[in-house]
């Protein structure tokens, strides 16, 4: 499989066009929540550059084990607007790859907040929204906000290699 090396300057840039993709938009976050692994690093890149906090949640489906992810109510909660006015929030990940992380937060979500209220529709890409770096057009979740990249990797499989990994080498 061929592996495509990110630079941090490269990283720089793709945050720099996501940042510049939300103020096109006219829209800010309360807060971001970085997903653990690949989206920490741009997440805090972009709460540093906004000065809003940052969250990190453990939603990691790379070998199928949803037990191991982190089931985050109050985030839930915020996004819905259960105690008080619904908070914005950008997730961010590194890669929109299969797609089944981000599938896993919304499901997770709408599943610990009053999960057959019809307000969910309007929470995704309105108060609630998603950025990655890059976004690959075969993945199974379709609601990427902010993308600096995207890819196919059903017309050229490969592996995507970001300087937070295998930067020993």
């Amino acid at each position: 499989m061929k592996k495509i090396y990110y630079t941090a300057e490269q990283i720089k840039g793709q945050v720099l066009e996501i940042l510049r993709q939300m103020q096109r938009d006219n829209w800010r976050p309360d807060y971001i929540v970085g997903l653990t692994r690949g989206g920490l690093v741009p997440a805090n890149m972009i709460s540093q550059y906004l000065g809003v906090p940052m969250h990190a949640l453990h939603v990691s489906l790379r070998d199928n084990n949803e037990k191991d992810c982190e089931s985050n109510l109050w985030m839930s909660e915020d996004a819905y607007g259960y105690l008080a006015d619904p908070k914005k929030i950008l997730i961010v990940d590194d890669i929109n790859d299969s797609g089944a992380t981000l599938n896993w937060i919304k499901r997770d979500w709408e599943g610990g907040c009053l999960p057959q209220e019809k307000k969910w529709v309007d929470i995704w890409n309105n108060t609630t929204r998603f950025a990655v770096l890059v976004d690959n057009q075969d993945s199974q979740f379709h609601d990427i906000n902010y993308s600096a990249e995207e890819i196919n990797k059903a017309e050229e499989d490969c592996w995507l290699v970001f300087p937070w990994e295998e930067w020993w080498r």
